[in-house]
């Protein structure tokens, strides 16, 4: 199904009539609409099940960002996020992609880490090389655990034996089972194979094993996404386009060299990424801890994003990190809006899915280097927090627009401000 993500005015309407124009775009269910429209979209009788001790549910706004154009199909963009402009950022940058082409993306195949600790090897090298001439029976021991896997064209593909002879605890193994999970985020598959091949693993080595887990460092698991804007579509009345590509530049180079610039720079990546996690039911700590280990992968922690100037001056943005994200398992599979979230997006595989969460996050990096290059961030963040502003006043209705003008007009956006003007427009 074709769609146009552009959403003109779509800011405009009210979440109803958003709602509406949503369910008509994407043929939506009216079962689908009703779990966007009512509050309570998962049953308390399944949340119980989900984790321990529930008591009730916690609901975040879910939002659609719009514009984005990946790999030549227009894509909605379901974002679960509580901070102001995080969705208006990701959706007027993917606006500024379109005339380029949008985002084009790509991944490598769906592998995954799972490391078998070994302790009390008296001859590590030798125990090593041990494992490494046995592989084939260790891979097919770990396959023996998961036939669904292999039907699917899954499984273990290889190990890696890593050697670490001075660890404080004397020397110790590490083999990585390096496991294709498809479209599934794995942990659950890698940590069966994992305990299922330690036995095998300490008959070959004579050593002891202790941990058998997957890392969420999945460095073999990376999606890409590069995309490319001319200096005059970032021309505004106040910044001359080639002028904002330089500062982005700069601003990027500040955040690859300086690691308290760049925690705050790849803090605002995962501002787009997350959401859409969260939205798809996916594991957001796996993601958020396997970035920022990327992020230090060379010894110094640094941008997980690029920015340069190609030959004909355009500013070109590229992102590849590690995006362990699944479409079966877990709570894609169990929250009915995740499920309905993965049904917006028109993904077919976890790789796809992959692909558009780094394209939001090059897009909300964007935004971000942009405003802070340019105005500085609290213009546009603070026009949009005073309708938090506002609504933490008691502002309702109408009243929320009215109060959040006049702070914005006056650049005061307090808490007591927004009291005194509700007060005002009340006594009117």
């Amino acid at each position: 199904m074709s769609i146009d993500s552009r959403l003109p005015a779509f800011r405009n309407l009210t979440p109803a009539d958003r709602l509406t124009h949503l369910q008509q775009l994407l043929s939506l269910s009216d079962a689908d609409a009703t779990l966007l429209r009512a509050p309570g979209a998962l049953p308390l009788d399944i949340a119980d099940g989900m984790i321990e001790n529930v008591v009730g549910t916690f609901e975040l706004p879910y939002a659609i960002a719009s514009n984005f154009q990946i790999n030549g199909r227009d894509v909605l963009i379901p974002l679960v996020v509580e901070e102001p402009s995080v969705v208006a950022a990701a959706s007027f940058m993917a606006k500024l992609a379109r005339p380029a082409g949008g985002f084009l993306t790509s991944s490598s195949a769906p592998l995954m880490r799972a490391q078998v600790q070994i302790v009390g090897v008296k001859d590590p090298y030798n125990a090593r090389l041990s494992l490494l001439s046995n592989k084939d029976e260790i891979i097919a021991l770990a396959n023996s655990k998961d036939q669904m896997l292999n039907k699917l064209g899954g499984g273990c593909r290889d190990i890696e034996v890593h050697t670490f002879i001075d660890s404080p605890r004397g020397p110790m193994l590490v083999a990585h089972l390096i496991v294709d999970v498809r479209d599934a985020m794995g942990a659950n598959t890698v940590n069966t194979m994992a305990e299922a091949v330690a036995p095998l693993i300490e008959q070959l080595t004579g050593g002891k094993v202790r941990l058998r887990i997957l890392s969420n460092l999945a460095d073999l698991r990376l999606a890409r996404a590069q995309m490319r804007i001319a200096p005059e579509v970032l021309d505004t009345a106040d910044y001359k386009g080639v002028d904002v590509i330089e500062g982005i530049i700069d601003a990027y180079t500040f955040a690859a060299i300086d690691p308290y610039r760049a925690a705050t720079h790849n803090k605002g990546i995962m501002n787009g990424i997350d959401p859409l996690v969260v939205a798809t039911g996916n594991d957001w700590r796996a993601v958020e801890a396997g970035a920022h280990a990327y992020a230090c992968r060379n010894g110094h922690y640094g941008s997980l994003t690029t920015w340069e100037k190609d030959s004909s001056g355009h500013l070109v943005g590229t992102i590849e990190m590690p995006m362990p994200l699944g479409l079966v398992g877990g709570a894609t599979k169990t929250h009915p809006l995740a499920q309905l979230s993965l049904r917006i997006l028109g993904v077919k595989t976890a790789q796809e899915l992959a692909e558009i969460a780094v394209a939001v996050g090059l897009a909300q990096n964007l935004g971000a280097l942009r405003a802070l290059s340019t105005e500085g961030i609290q213009r546009g963040h603070m026009a949009l927090h005073a309708r938090n502003v506002a609504l933490s006043a008691g502002a309702r209705g109408d009243e929320v627009d009215w109060v959040v003008e006049r702070m914005v007009k006056i650049r005061d956006v307090r808490a007591d401000r927004a009291e005194a003007l509700l007060v005002e427009k009340r006594g009117q």
